[in-house]
């Protein structure tokens, strides 16, 4: 039994949103035609309450991409993006959302940023996402989405600790910055997380 996990396909991380990856919608029509070759598919959603402490409009004196300590855990300041109920915060309306059985809203804590699928930025919470694809018998996790270097690399990695047997489609997600993609390409492969492109399903 095979998952497919759609990480954070919002319209705050697509063209004319306030986080946007490059060319992050170009993954879309990808991202649709592979849902039917598994046995679950699931969505993560970023989904942050306004005063959450990752902004940097919470910050007096910070600017975005300005990094601090957030009680004990390196935190990146990020633009306002996903405010729960926002425009920004809904999946792409281009994203096809009928095979999806259940969307794990990841972010709420304002004091903890959450960039997997599975747990917060410091482990201490857990989204549920890992007992569901158990509860369903899934052995092999393939992950997409946006961003590749942050919140698809630190869901794949924990689908791996979890014990899945984890896949990143190279091809269906995009990242923020190549320096980043590098270094997180690199880490997964360590984590005997396995690269691979559509071609190769």
């Amino acid at each position: 039994m095979k998952a497919l996990i759609l990480v954070d396909i919002q319209n705050d991380f697509l063209p004319g949103g306030s986080l946007a990856v490059p060319e992050g919608d170009t993954i879309v029509p990808t991202v649709n035609q592979l849902q039917n070759q598994f046995d679950l598919v699931v969505a993560t959603q970023d989904w942050h309450p306004s005063n959450h402490l990752s902004f940097a409009s919470n910050h007096d004196g910070l600017k975005p991409f300005d990094m601090i300590d957030l009680f004990g855990i390196k935190q990146v300041l990020w633009p306002d993006h996903c405010i729960q109920g926002s425009k920004g915060s809904q999946f792409s309306e281009t994203l096809d959302m009928n095979a999806v059985s259940a969307i794990f809203r990841k972010g709420m804590d304002p004091k903890t940023d959450s960039y997997s699928g599975f747990f917060d930025n410091g482990r201490r919470h857990h989204t549920g996402l890992s007992a569901y694809l158990k509860s369903k018998g899934i052995k092999q996790v393939y992950v997409c989405g946006l961003a590749a270097d942050y919140c698809v690399y630190y869901t794949a990695k924990d689908a791996q600790s979890e014990g899945f047997e984890t896949y990143f489609i190279s091809d269906a997600t995009k990242a923020i910055a190549q320096e980043t993609l590098d270094f997180a390409l690199k880490d997964l492969k360590q984590h005997q997380v396995k690269i691979i492109s559509t071609k190769d399903l």
